[in-house]
C-alpha cells in the first residue's frame, strides 16, 4: 500500500471526531480559561473591595486588592501544577479517555463555585474555583497529547498531536470574544463568564464516551489485543495493517511485564537523561519566553504600548486570532518540515520580533506610529510562538518516550510548564515596571538560548517510531561515553571501548530493520 493511501485511511472520520471531542474538553479549556480571566479584572477587584466594606465597614487599600487578585490569577498555575502531577497516575490507572472524562469533575465544581461567588458575597470562592480550573487544565494538557499520539498513525502522529495547540489557540480566541463587554464581559455578567467553561465540559461528557480508548494503552498496559484491534479499526476506518499491529506488539514485548515507571524512577534512569533534559528545557522555554504572560496582562501591555483605551479589547482579541491562525498553518506544515525546524524557526523569529518591539517602545513619543508598530510586534511574536513552540513542545514526550515512561515524562514536562507559568505570572508586571521599554529583552535571550539548545540536542523525530528515536539517542550516548572515557583511560582500555563500539555499530548494520 502506498504512503498516500495509508495517510488517507489513517485519517478516518472517527479519528477526526475523537480529536475534536477530546480537545473541546481538554486543551481548548486551557486556552479558554487562560483568556477569560483578563476581561473581568476591574469588576472582580471592585467586588473584592465591596465585600470587605460590607463585612468590616472599611475598604481595602489598592495594594491589598491587587494582592488578592494576584492570588486569584496565580491559583490557576498552582492548580495546573497539581493537575500535571495527577495526570500520570490517572492515565495509568483509568486510561487516557477515562481520565479526560473524570477530569471534568474538577471543572463542574469550579463553575458552580464561580457562579455562586457573588450571590454568596464571597470573593474567596473564586480562588478555589480557579485552582480547580487549573487542575483540570494540568490533567488535560498532559493526557490529551498522550491520547492523540497513541491513537494516530505514525504518518499523522505529529499533525494529530499538534491539534492540541490548535484547540488551545481556539480556546484563547473564544475566551477573548466571550469576554467582550457586549457578550459576558460586563459587570453584571462576570460570574457567568467565569462559569461559562462548563459548556465545553458538558460537550465532552456527551460525546467522548462514544469514541475508542488509546489502542496502545489497551494492548501494552491492559494486554487486551482484541480491544486494541477493535479500537485501531475504528480509528483508521479500515482493517488494521499488519505493520502497525506488529509495531505495537514489539513495544509490548520490549516492555515485558514491567510496570509504568514513576517520576522518581524516570529521574534516576541514566539511559533517558538526554531525552528528559530536552523535554524539561523545551517545556520551561515555552513558558519563560513570555508568550502566555501576554494573555494574563494583555490589556496592560497594550496600554503601555500606547493603544487607545477603547480599542484595547479588540487588540486583545487579535492576539488570540494570531495564535489560532499560526497553529493551523503549523499543523499543516509539521509533517513536511519536521519538529526540530519548526521549534528553531519559531524561537528565532520570536527573538527577532522582541528586538523590533524594544526599538518601537524606545522610539515611542518621538516617532509617529510607534504604538501601532508595537502592537504589530506583539501579534508577530504570538504568530511565531504558534508556528512552533506552542504545539511541537507538547508532542516531544510522546515521541521521545515509550509507553512505560511516557506518563512520568508528561508529569515532568507539565510540572516544568506550570511552575514557570506561575513564576512568569508573578514577576512579569515587575519586569515591565522595572525594565520599561526593554521588558522583552530577557525573553529575547530565552528564545536565542532555546533555539541554540534545540539545534544541538534534539534530533528530528518526524516519521520515526519510538524505538528508532531511542536507537538514535543510544548512539549519541555511546559516542558521548566513548569520548569522555578516552580522555581518562590508558591506551589499552581506550582501544577496548573502541572495539566494543565498532561491534555495536556492525551489529546494527547486520540486524534487519523492523
Amino acid at each position: 500500500m502506498s504512503r498516500s493511501n495509508e495517510d488517507r485511511k489513517g485519517c478516518s472520520l472517527t479519528l477526526a471526531l475523537t480529536v475534536c471531542s477530546a480537545a473541546v474538553g481538554g486543551t481548548l479549556q486551557y486556552g479558554y480559561n487562560l483568556a477569560i480571566i483578563n476581561a473581568p479584572t476591574v469588576y472582580v477587584q471592585r467586588f473584592i473591595n465591596e465585600t470587605c466594606v460590607e463585612r468590616w465597614g472599611t475598604p481595602l487599600e489598592s495594594n491589598q486588592v491587587i494582592l488578592i487578585w494576584t492570588l486569584i490569577v496565580s491559583a490557576f498555575s498552582l492548580g495546573g501544577l497539581a493537575g500535571s502531577l495527577l495526570a500520570g497516575p490517572m492515565a495509568i490507572r483509568f486510561g487516557r479517555k477515562q481520565t479526560l472524562l473524570l477530569n471534568n469533575c474538577f471543572l463542574l465544581i469550579s463553575a458552580i463555585m464561580a457562579l455562586s461567588s457573588r450571590s454568596a458575597r464571597s470573593f474567596e470562592m473564586i480562588i478555589p474555583a480557579r485552582l480547580l480550573v487549573g487542575v483540570n487544565a494540568g490533567v488535560s494538557m498532559n493526557v490529551q497529547p498522550m491520547y492523540f499520539g497513541e491513537s494516530a498513525p505514525k504518518a499523522l502522529r505529529g499533525a494529530v498531536a499538534f491539534s492540541s495547540a490548535v484547540f488551545t489557540a481556539m480556546g484563547i480566541f473564544l475566551g477573548q470574544v466571550t469576554g467582550l463587554t457586549q457578550v459576558l464581559g460586563s459587570e453584571d455578567l462576570w460570574p457567568y463568564l467565569l462559569a461559562s467553561n462548563a459548556v465545553p465540559c458538558l460537550l465532552q461528557l456527551l460525546t467522548l464516551p462514544w469514541f475508542p480508548e488509546s489502542p496502545r494503552y489497551l494492548l501494552i498496559n491492559k494486554g487486551d489485543r482484541d480491544a486494541c484491534s477493535h479500537a485501531l479499526t475504528r480509528l483508521r476506518g479500515c482493517d488494521v495493517s499488519d505493520a502497525e499491529m506488529e509495531e505495537i506488539l514489539e513495544e509490548q514485548k520490549a516492555a515485558g511485564t514491567t510496570r509504568a515507571k514513576s517520576l522518581r524512577e524516570l529521574l534516576t534512569d541514566q539511559s533517558l537523561r538526554r531525552q528528559l533534559c530536552i523535554v524539561m528545557a523545551a517545556s520551561s522555554a515555552m513558558m519563560l519566553c513570555g508568550n502566555d504572560s501576554i494573555y494574563f496582562y494583555s490589556s496592560y501591555i497594550f496600554q503601555e504600548a500606547g493603544i487607545p483605551t477603547d480599542k484595547i479589547q479588540y487588540a486583545t482579541i487579535g492576539t488570540g486570532a494570531c495564535e489560532f491562525i499560526a497553529s493551523i498553518v503549523s499543523n499543516l506544515l509539521i509533517e513536511r518540515l519536521g519538529r526540530r525546524l519548526l521549534l528553531i524557526a519559531g524561537y528565532v523569529l520570536m527573538a527577532g520580533w522582541a528586538v523590533v518591539f524594544t526599538v518601537a517602545l524606545s522610539l515611542q513619543g518621538r516617532v509617529a506610529g510607534m504604538p501601532y508598530l508595537s502592537m504589530v510586534c506583539i501579534f508577530a511574536y504570538i504568530l511565531s510562538f504558534g508556528l512552533g513552540p506552542a504545539g511541537v513542545t507538547g508532542i516531544l514526550p510522546t515521541e521521545l518516550f515509550d509507553q512505560m515512561t511516557r506518563p512520568a515524562a508528561y508529569m515532568m514536562a507539565g510540572s516544568m510548564m506550570w511552575i514557570n507559568l506561575f513564576l512568569m505570572g508573578m514577576i512579569f508586571p515587575f519586569i515591565v515596571n522595572g525594565l520599561g521599554q526593554f521588558c522583552f529583552l530577557p525573553f529575547c535571550g530565552v528564545c536565542v538560548l532555546s533555539a541554540i539548545f534545540i539545534g544541538f540536542a534534539l534530533p528530528e523525530t518526524k516519521g520515526k517510531t519510538v524505538a528508532e528515536i531511542n536507537e538514535e539517542f543510544d548512539k549519541r550516548n555511546i559516542k558521548g561515553l566513548t569520548s569522555a572515557t578516552q580522555n581518562h583511560l590508558p591506551l589499552q582500555e581506550t582501544q577496548h571501548i573502541n572495539d566494543l563500539t565498532s561491534e555495536h555499530l556492525e551489529a546494527e548494520k547486520i540486524s534487519p530493520k523492523g
